[in-house]
């Protein structure tokens, strides 16, 4: 009895409870390592695990576990929403583009069997106000259905006001359907969405966050923002639906880019969303109709490449990569985050090294402070290896750029870190045109004005302490 009453007694509780612990700290690590991850990425885990294991078990099983190669269709379904495509096969070979282009389109299609549409026109809008005034006009001249996908879409002025207007188009008898990021959207309420539902509009969060799902659902955020009117028009880019896209919010300005397209490439963005309605368990999308090719009318050729916590081979990091490593002349990037994965950080240095003008360009004040600080820990290695840094001064910088010398370039919903590149669901235009390619280093040339660049000495004598903030927070940084 003495034995029995000893074994319960707080020292053998508490011993038993540490081995219970130890032993799954230890098997966290153990399942991390044979996942073959990232190894930064795993390096990083194991240290959170090892240095502050409690917090670490409890990141972990919100943010650490893995669904990659999990199908988002399947190959039925796929035939199925790829034969309601009026697609005309291109012959890559006698496209008039550089050699690196066809690679690239060449790399896109294996990846994600990412079409390659010639003949489309791309208009790009660098404020909220033009974007949300020209969707208006498309959404108030749908005839059949309307598509919308975003991130967040708030329940403040400019939200209240596309809400209205899409419950006027589903009383004309406009079919719409919606998904939103439900971590995203979270401080939108449930009224909001409710009459949209109430008045017939099938509208759901992507990877509902309930009690029972939270822990396996917060850390993949579907960050997509696509929109399909009539198969006719389609929008991509990096702007939701929100006010500070138009006032600025708590900045002075809220610089992002976002793309209307028409032309065949409309079906690409018809079929991202179709595969994402189906992998949230809704029928497919067999009633929304694409009309049949319209007469050649752009001169760009486009290809829409997904990625996702899914993939394999993280899709478009791989087509960032290689259209860094392939660069001749230059490489241009906006982002509002900047926390390149290894790789990509050595094919940036690489170029520069190779006297190709590299010109990244972030915000100085973001709407995260750990992000900032964070991107701004990679500063002094792209600084000596000849990379230019542009800090961005008129607000926050929210856009997300890539052009590459004279004729390639992608914009959308991918920001250059680890969670865009890992754990969010993007959506980014691959756009062939040496005139799309000018335009988009003209809107860059723009925004120089607004930035500064950084010079080595000067980033050297920024305060102790903000170094000591960003050396600890680059640890963390592949799992941000």
């Amino acid at each position: 009895m003495e034995s029995i009453a000893h074994f319960f007694s707080l020292p053998a509780v508490y011993w038993s409870l540490m081995m219970v612990y130890i032993l799954t700290v230890l098997g966290i690590a153990a399942v991390i390592l044979s996942e073959n991850r990232n190894p930064v990425k795993s390096l990083a885990w194991v240290t959170v695990l090892f240095i502050l294991p409690l917090v670490g078990v409890i990141l972990y099983f919100f943010f650490g576990r893995s669904i990659k190669n999990k199908r988002m269709i399947s190959r039925r379904n796929k035939r199925r929403l790829l034969s309601k495509q009026a697609y005309t096969s291109v012959d890559i070979r006698n496209l008039s583009l550089t050699a690196e282009s066809k690679q690239e389109i060449h790399l896109a299609h294996n990846l994600v069997e990412a079409f390659y549409y010639p003949d489309n026109d791309v208009d790009f809008f660098n404020n909220g106000a033009d974007k949300f005034n020209m969707l208006e006009a498309d959404i108030r001249a749908a005839a059949e259905y309307i598509l919308l996908q975003y991130y967040i879409i708030d329940d403040d002025e400019i939200g209240t006001h596309f809400k209205d207007l899409l419950i006027a188009k589903a009383a004309e008898g406009v079919k719409v359907k919606i998904i939103y990021d439900h971590i995203g959207s979270l401080h939108t309420s449930n009224r909001f969405f409710r009459q949209m539902r109430d008045a017939g509009i099938e509208v759901y969060p992507f990877f509902r966050v309930t009690f029972k799902a939270f822990a396996s659902h917060i850390n993949w955020r579907n960050h997509r923002k696509i929109c399909v009117i009539d198969g006719r028009v389609g929008y991509i880019g990096g702007m939701n639906i929100a006010d500070r896209y138009i006032n600025g919010g708590k900045f002075p300005l809220w610089r992002d880019l976002h793309a209307r397209v028409t032309g065949p490439a409309v079906a690409a963005l018809h079929y991202a969303f179709a595969v994402d309605w189906s992998f949230m368990g809704h029928p497919l999308l067999e009633d929304e109709k694409l009309p049949d090719l319209p007469e050649p009318r752009g001169d760009v050729g486009i290809q829409i490449v997904t990625s996702g916590p899914t993939d394999k081979w993280s899709s478009i990091a791989t087509v960032f990569l290689h259209a860094i490593a392939n660069a001749k002349k230059c490489v241009f990037i906006q982002t509002p985050y900047f926390l390149p994965t290894e790789a990509l950080m050595r094919a940036l240095q690489a170029a520069a090294q190779s006297r190709v003008d590299v010109r990244v360009m972030i915000p100085r004040k973001c709407d995260s402070t750990m992000l900032r600080y964070s991107s701004f820990s990679y500063v002094e290695e792209c600084l000596q290896a000849g990379i230019k840094i542009y800090l961005y001064e008129a607000g926050m910088l929210h856009s997300k750029v890539l052009i590459v010398d004279d004729e390639f370039s992608t914009m959308g919903s991918t920001n250059f870190d680890f969670r865009s590149f890992e754990h969010n669901f993007e959506g980014n235009a691959l756009l062939y045109s040496k005139r799309i390619n000018a335009e988009l280093k003209h809107i860059f040339q723009t925004d120089l004005r607004d930035s500064k660049r950084v010079s080595l000495p000067s980033w050297h004598r920024r305060p102790f302490f903000q170094k000591l903030l960003e050396s600890l927070l680059r640890l963390l940084s592949p799992i941000l």
